[in-house]
């Protein structure tokens, strides 16, 4: 059939769709236009894409032959070139107006048309190089490569499909380039809150309370131990619970350290409670009752560990090492000095050695320093003048415990100050 015998009604073409044309939506998809950017619409039919733009308050214009005759063909930084080559029947007609659509973008030119398969299962006329429409409309269908090429031939420039029948032609290689590399771009998402970090901040109110429980406990209080139980069950479910989201919100490393602590203490009150007569386990306190059954599990299994401590101080060995490894104190030629304060920061078995003597001799208030002799399971207590202010104290007193034969010594230096002063104090670390 000649082209010349029949007059194609391309206006029929246009139609109206549900939301955006595929092209503006792989525009807006890949933020290639946005309220920063113009917009013009070669060949916009009835306009519909710049109606739903200008909601989003992009600056748009479009052209078209039939529906918006009177607008000027007005440059913009992205044209859109949507489903119009392949309505044109003349070839010439057809590869112009690709190249006018193209002369208006500044930066971006997007070109979409029919494909192959769009064309399938329909009864139509072999028309020019396309095909006559029953609606006396004419269709070139392209294939995706047939399209690229035409494209790229037609500008003499590269095209990037952007999608099936729809490709970009970029003005700028630097343009081009930094939406290629955002293409391969994995998008990470935003880290989000954890629930248990939301609900530990909507509960502060008894969690933090609940925090301060737990670090003199160790362990979880018992509803009697902790008067806002109720309000923890009421919100959180269980106080177990409440202390799972804590420990998920602050790290468990800390409160591992708070109840390996309270269990040592336990221990070296097992070891040294043999000095007297170990009470059954019905006749201790309520809460020292659960701390065993928590830190320890059974009132036997925490006995044996304790014995097995409080032997240990007999070994010259283990008390060496002990003291060899403190991270506190001084260590001298036979034993490790100590500050007073920072007793409760050695290990379970120096703090029973020294509690040994204690038992003996009982809280020596005005001791400075405790020195814990290595190898002669002695321990001695070191009163100063004026430990405090001066720098280099002279000693007053001293209370040796022996513990080997249960011997308590005291000597006082009187005059005899300049040999008895100590060359450097002893702190706290």
């Amino acid at each position: 059939m000649a082209q010349t015998d029949i007059t194609i009604d391309r206006h029929k073409t246009a139609i109206r769709r549900a939301g955006f044309s595929l092209p503006v939506n792989c525009l807006l998809r890949d933020a290639l236009i946005g309220q920063d950017m113009t917009f013009f619409d070669y060949g916009c039919g009835l306009g519909q894409d710049l109606e739903l733009l200008s909601e989003k308050e992009i600056t748009c214009i479009g052209w078209d032959p039939v529906h918006r005759p009177k607008t000027s063909h007005t440059p913009a930084d992205v044209v859109n070139l949507g489903y119009v080559i392949n309505v044109i029947e003349n070839q010439a007609e057809r590869a112009e107006a690709l190249r006018a659509a193209w002369s208006l973008a500044n930066t971006l030119l997007v070109v979409s048309a029919q494909l192959d398969n769009d064309a399938s299962g329909r009864n139509q006329a072999s028309y020019a190089d396309g095909y006559l429409t029953l609606r006396n409309t004419f269709q070139r269908y392209f294939t995706q490569s047939e399209l690229r090429a035409y494209i790229d031939d037609t500008l003499g420039a590269e095209s990037i499909p952007a999608a099936p029948g729809v490709f970009y032609v970029f003005k700028n290689e630097e343009r081009k380039q930094r939406y290629l590399v955002g293409r391969f771009r994995r998008k990470a998402a935003i880290p989000q809150q954890r629930i248990s970090e939301i609900l530990f901040e909507q509960s502060r109110d008894i969690l933090d309370p609940l925090m301060e429980a737990l670090t003199q406990l160790g362990r979880v209080p018992e509803p009697d131990e902790f008067s806002l139980t109720p309000q923890i069950v009421e919100r959180l479910g269980s106080v177990k619970r409440a202390f799972a989201i804590v420990r998920r919100v602050t790290d468990e490393a800390p409160w591992e350290e708070i109840a390996a602590k309270r269990r040592e203490d336990l221990l070296v009150y097992l070891a040294l409670s043999r000095f007297g007569r170990r009470p059954p386990f019905a006749k201790l306190p309520i809460s020292t009752q659960r701390d065993i059954k928590a830190f320890l599990g059974s009132y036997a299994r925490a006995c044996k560990l304790a014995d097995a401590l409080l032997f240990s101080v007999a070994d010259a060995t283990l008390i060496d090492q002990a003291c060899r490894g403190a991270t506190i104190g001084q260590l001298v030629d036979n034993g490790l000095l100590v500050h007073r304060d920072a007793l409760d920061s050695l290990e379970p078995l120096l703090r029973t050695y020294e509690g040994c003597a204690r038992a003996l001799i009982g809280e020596i208030d005005a001791a400075d320093v405790i020195k814990l002799h290595r190898f002669s399971g002695k321990v001695s207590y070191l009163l100063y003048r004026d430990y405090e202010t001066e720098e280099k104290p002279a000693l007053r007193a001293r209370i040796k415990v022996c513990l080997r034969d249960l011997s308590i010594g005291f000597f006082e230096y009187g005059d005899r100050i300049e040999e008895a002063r100590l060359e450097t104090k002893v702190g706290l670390g």
